[in-house]
């Protein structure tokens, strides 16, 4: 009788992560009339002027712009945007999850692809790669005769955080406290911290990586093979600050630098539960 395999997650930010940039920014925000940096200066000055969250003033924005354009805010014309998004290499043909997920099954570990963003869940449910994923937690709205009408959900920086344990306790949805507040022993968590990885993309993810580094998880900081100065002082500042165990290229391509650490970190795990390579 074969062995029950232990579950472990891989866990993914999303915009400049799994894909190169915002997802607002490849289709939504030109069909608006403005430009990324128009769209972002604005979203900063209103947080500051309103004393409000980022995440919140950024989907609220989005609404605003769409109305005076007369441009449609539907799932469905979400996730066409989303479908736009420009992946990193390895991930379009989903070679990147057969091969981690056969990689893990071989070790004893049955593997599962999560998104934890603060970006908008229906651009993510748009796009090529979605049906990797268990669970995709993200930003949404609230609809109204089928229009978005208002923010639902907005995962910032910290709120992240939260998610970490909603899959540590296998609860798949954003509304239930009562049970990610209620006592749960550790033996009946499905996932325990230890038996995952964060995947993220610089200091929006810091309190996550942070976090799971200090619940025995693991953290990698990615970023953009294309990067510029400051992609790169962001990625400096989080090695410095102790905040992630590895970095490399948001390269999902086979042998590449991201799919050899995460093999080793796969195997690491496998090792702690028991798995001994053949000699």
């Amino acid at each position: 009788m074969s062995k029950v395999k232990e579950k472990m997650a891989l866990i993914y930010d999303f915009d400049g992560t799994l894909a190169r940039g915002n997802l607002q920014e490849t289709s939504f925000i030109p069909k608006i009339g403005m430009t990324k940096e128009q769209f972002w200066t604005e979203v900063k000055s209103g947080t500051r002027d309103h004393d409000a969250d980022e995440i919140l003033v950024y989907m609220h924005l989005m609404l605003k712009k769409a109305r005076e354009k007369e441009v449609n805010v539907t799932v469905e014309d979400l996730r066409q945007h989303g479908g736009q998004a420009e992946l990193f290499p390895g991930l379009e043909d989903k070679s990147w999850f057969e091969r981690i997920n056969s990689h893990a099954a071989e070790r004893g570990l049955e593997l599962q692809h999560h998104i934890v963003s603060s970006g908008i869940q229906e651009m993510i449910e748009g796009c090529a790669i979605r049906d990797a994923f268990s669970q995709v937690f993200a930003s949404k709205f609230i609809y109204e005769d089928s229009v978005a009408a208002w923010p639902g959900v907005g995962i910032n920086y910290t709120t992240k955080t939260q998610y970490l344990f909603r899959i540590n306790k296998g609860i798949n949805n954003h509304w239930d406290n009562d049970s990610i507040n209620g006592y749960t022993p550790e033996e009946e968590r499905p996932i325990p911290f230890d038996r995952m990885i964060f995947i993220g993309d610089g200091e929006t993810d810091i309190p996550t990586m942070k976090m799971l580094t200090h619940k025995g998880g693991h953290s990698v900081a990615v970023y953009d093979p294309k990067r510029t100065d400051r992609d790169l002082d962001k990625i400096h500042k989080l090695i410095s600050d102790g905040r992630v165990e590895f970095v490399a290229p948001a390269d999902y391509k086979q042998n590449s630098q991201l799919d050899i650490i995460v093999k080793g970190i796969i195997g690491r795990i496998a090792r702690k539960h028991g798995y001994r390579p053949e000699k």
